[in-house]
């Protein structure tokens, strides 16, 4: 792959006396939709997390490898964490939107990184809001509690709030799963749109989703890469035997 975005080197990460990914080596494109599927325990998460070096919270965690993005080692590196984890906004399982109103989740990044202009935080709520295909549902109510949304509006609240940061990358780790399947269709169909400025990154055990959205698909079981390549290969034209039982639903 030329000029990958990410490039995932000999990784191996343990907690305590538990390996939980076993020498990964994954390259992922720039301004795609990166799914990386695979049965549960295999340690999806843990890579996605590994990227922003969310992994650092464990106790006993031991880490060994690289890490590029944009030709930058992240696990070798004098970079503030905090400048790292700014090139990423992250959406969760569940939504976690913070415990303030709807405009002031949106404009809270803004501010502590120095924006705080009035008029210039209302534009660029609005634009965010709009980009997370929210605005026409609250522009009423930007001042309601953000806990009062719909789970699926919070989540895409939460996608706003990370827009708002100006990642590069978006990293999201089954973001659909707590939501109804019209919310679910939201959140595809702005991915799909914003991979146009973003690189994204999903973590996904729903096959039918990988298939519909994904450019770039990585293979995961039991903490090894087992297959990674374009969607188009990967769904038509499988090389290894386990992805082929996967696809076919032997097991997950």
């Amino acid at each position: 792959m030329e000029n990958p975005k990410i490039k995932v080197q000999n990784l191996n990460l343990f907690i305590g006396k538990q390996q939980i990914l076993k020498n990964v080596n994954v390259e992922i494109p720039e301004k795609k939709i990166t799914i990386i599927i695979g049965p549960s325990g295999c340690g999806k998460t843990t890579l996605l997390k590994s990227l922003n070096r969310l992994t650092d919270i464990y106790e006993d965690i031991n880490v060994q490898g690289n890490i590029f993005i944009n030709n930058e080692d992240i696990l070798n590196t004098k970079t503030d964490i905090t400048i790292l984890r700014k090139k990423m906004g992250l959406l969760s399982q569940r939504p976690y939107p913070l415990p303030m109103n709807i405009y002031d989740n949106i404009a809270y990044g803004l501010r502590i990184s120095g924006r705080k202009q009035k008029k210039y935080l209302d534009k660029r709520v609005e634009h965010y809001l709009k980009q997370a295909n929210l605005w026409d549902e609250v522009k009423d109510r930007l001042k309601s509690p953000a806990s009062a949304l719909s789970i699926g509006q919070q989540q895409r609240l939460c996608l706003a709030r990370g827009l708002a940061v100006d990642p590069e990358i978006i990293l999201a780790d089954e973001p659909t799963s707590a939501l109804d399947p019209i919310s679910s269709q939201y959140i595809e169909e702005k991915f799909v749109q914003l991979k146009e400025h973003y690189t994204i990154i999903m973590v996904t055990h729903i096959l039918r989703q990988a298939r519909r959205i994904a450019d770039y698909v990585v293979f995961m079981y039991l903490g090894e890469i087992i297959e990674q390549g374009t969607a188009e290969e990967f769904f038509n034209n499988p090389q290894q035997e386990k992805t082929k039982a996967y696809l076919k639903g032997l097991f997950n």
